[in-house]
């Protein structure tokens, strides 16, 4: 289970501005745009300043661009497009009035054609350079719905007094800053369509300086929103915010604390939230707040396309690690004699477990375990496997990969949600534990976002 798609990526520009920002020339300056970085910005070598790097956000490769210094470090400087002097055929216009303040996007002026190839090359890359290794084939990759595909995520709140209105929307590029929203296009339309009537709906309650965060879920018959609240609601607020679920058809859920704090508002017993995959007759029940991939059309050819790379038969046991609610090992155990699922969120595991038994799968197990701690003594470690499928969050496997006895192991599908982590683990596996890569390509499930998914399968010399 990769968790990093809960909220809308960032760029790393930012992370070093505020530390140089009395050195920063806004002079604007000509450059030539040589490459795109692993987070969607234009990368040059700035004339004059003896070749530095300088990653410019809103440039694309091949084109010539005046640009303004908005970030100077010791080894690079950041920049943004001021204007486009000679453009790259790939350039299209932004569909999104936002592009260029919210960071929930950065490609959109990329062809959606050309964004894939430019994130199958960045794990090619990280591969390479990373790794040390590179695939026997490169897989076509794969592509979903462009446009209002995200059914999870986070928005952030904030009331603004020099705008004397509530914000509600990602952050802005620079992420001390809420952007202000009238839409997102890449949510689900029925999210996407009413962030201002969120926002003008907010701006009205008492509370509305002590909501930071909105998360949204979305099932395929029922949307959810937990409202993060950092004091109790007043009885209007509360009556508001049942009113604004009913009028919009949102099952209203409140956090006031931590995980175990969430509860529903309206309706009062909750609604079920589920969404079926129906080439394998699974259905997959879970809660507002659980992990779930965000691209509902991708997340079904993703699956598809791992148990198609890993080729289990019908008589081998498969590990399925970090299974979240069981996306993969569901589908897996319509298909072989037994799987096995292991993650590290125990309500995850139980809700895997509870999906296990609702589709009628008495051969799927579930544990609950922290991959990143000794597991060399776990009761499921010491089973035997024919294959292995893991899709951990970004900061790889590379703990469990080694402690496991990979050499029982016929084949490995590994879907990674960051290409680093992938390459290096793939290192691991090739350089020094024996395996060849197979083949290797991207997945699409955040278009219009840097974010790369991926997949890669490993067989035995």
């Amino acid at each position: 289970m990769c968790i990093c798609d809960n909220v809308a990526p960032q760029p790393a520009a930012f992370r070093h501005v505020a530390r140089s920002r009395s050195r920063i020339d806004k002079t604007p300056f000509q450059t030539d745009i040589l490459d795109l970085s692993h987070d969607g910005r234009g990368v040059a070598r700035r004339e004059g300043e003896g070749g530095k790097v300088t990653f410019v956000a809103g440039a694309l490769p091949g084109e010539t661009v005046m640009a303004e210094q908005t970030g100077k470090s010791r080894h690079f400087d950041e920049a943004r497009t001021v204007e486009v002097l000679a453009a790259s055929p790939h350039r299209v216009q932004p569909r999104c009035p936002h592009f260029g303040v919210c960071a929930g996007c950065v490609l959109q002026h990329l062809d959606e054609g050309q964004q894939i190839v430019a994130k199958q090359q960045v794990l090619m890359d990280n591969l390479t350079r990373i790794g040390h290794v590179s695939p026997g084939a490169v897989l076509p990759p794969l592509v979903g719905d462009n446009w209002g595909y995200r059914r999870k995520g986070r928005f952030s709140v904030r009331r603004v007094e020099k705008k004397d209105k509530t914000l509600v929307g990602f952050r802005e590029q620079d992420p001390r800053f809420v952007a202000d929203l009238s839409q997102c296009l890449t949510v689900i339309p029925e999210i996407g369509t009413r962030v201002a009537a969120l926002s003008a709906f907010i701006e009205g309650l008492d509370g509305k300086r002590d909501i930071p965060q909105i998360e949204f879920i979305g099932g395929d018959a029922a949307i959810a929103l937990t409202v993060r609240h950092l004091q109790p609601l007043s009885d209007a607020d509360r009556r508001a915010w049942q009113a604004f679920g009913q009028q919009h058809g949102f099952a209203i859920y409140l956090q006031p604390g931590g995980l175990e704090s969430v509860h529903p508002l309206w309706p009062a017993e909750g609604v079920p939230l589920s969404f079926a995959l129906p080439q394998w007759d699974v259905e997959l029940a879970f809660r507002p707040l659980d992990f779930i991939q965000v691209n509902a059309k991708l997340n079904q050819q993703m699956i598809a396309h791992a148990l198609a790379l890993l080729d289990a038969q019908p008589d081998e046991r498969v590990l399925d690690l970090f299974c979240g609610l069981g996306n993969f090992t569901l589908p897996l155990a319509r298909t072989v004699r037994e799987v096995v699922g292991v993650e590290g969120e125990a309500g995850l595991v139980a809700r895997a477990k509870e999906n296990a038994q609702r589709n009628g799968l008495d051969n799927a197990q579930f544990f609950a375990a922290d991959l990143t701690q000794d597991q060399r003594g776990a009761p499921w470690m010491r089973q035997g496997f024919d294959k292995l499928l893991l899709d951990p969050p970004r900061s790889g496997a590379i703990d469990v990969l080694q402690q496991l006895p990979l050499k029982q192991f016929k084949r490995i599908v590994y879907v990674s949600c960051h290409p680093g982590s992938l390459a290096r683990d793939a290192g691991y596996l090739v350089n020094e534990q024996g395996f060849t890569l197979v083949s290797a390509g991207a997945m699409d499930m955040f278009p219009h976002t840097a974010h790369v998914e991926s997949i890669a399968v490993f067989e035995r010399k």
